[in-house]
């Protein structure tokens, strides 16, 4: 890829899914467009800058807090009235060193193959 495609190329911003990047301390620093549209109603692109914290329950920032401390994945699924989503967030790393999580939340379909391997 030619250098002028490498600066065309954003995978983040047109990801199939949310992808909402936080530093090490928990604040926002980046959103795709799928994250903003995802969290409109709780202020959209407004979100960069600000807490994790802000936006979740207690219950989920002692999770939040674990995750920054120990470094270490989280991954579940969630139901609701727009359907199964998989959530994934997961450390991020700069030259080696720790700089924050990185959520994907992305829709499952109700067919989805399951593959066993091994």
């Amino acid at each position: 890829m030619d250098t002028e495609n490498k600066k065309k190329f954003d995978w983040m911003e047109d990801y199939p899914a949310a992808v909402t990047v936080s530093d090490d301390k928990g604040i926002i620093i980046a959103m795709n467009r799928r994250s903003i549209e995802q969290f409109r109603k709780r202020g959209g692109e407004k979100l960069i800058g600000t807490s994790l914290f802000d936006c979740h329950p207690e219950s989920a920032n002692t999770i939040i807090r674990d995750q920054l401390q120990s470094q270490k994945p989280n991954t579940y699924i969630t139901e609701g009235t727009s359907g199964r989503r998989l959530i994934q967030q997961v450390p991020w790393y700069k030259d080696g060193i720790f700089a924050g999580l990185v959520e994907t939340t992305g829709p499952i379909p109700g067919d989805i193959l399951v593959k066993k391997r091994g």
